[in-house]
């Protein structure tokens, strides 16, 4: 774990996230699952109230819960 970092933007070099080291990987998942279940539901809020700024929250927060599964999945092939 701690090898995937998320990025904001194009070009950037400084992560925003990172899963710290020693961090267990089925923890890891299941706060991506939590993520991803936010992500659903501002989905939907977004598009059925015509709100875009909770498309925009659920685009990072999908993004975030990406850095999370794929950190768990190196962590896991270990």
């Amino acid at each position: 774990m701690g090898k995937t970092k998320f990025y904001q933007g194009e070009g950037q070099t400084d992560p925003l996230f990172c899963i710290e080291p020693g961090i267990p990987c089925q923890h890891a998942r299941d706060q991506a699952s939590e993520l991803m279940g936010c992500v659903r539901d501002l989905t939907i809020t977004g598009i059925m109230e015509e709100k875009p700024q909770m498309l925009w929250a659920a685009y990072y927060l999908s993004a975030l819960a990406k850095a999370l599964m794929d950190d768990a999945e190196l962590g896991m092939s270990r």
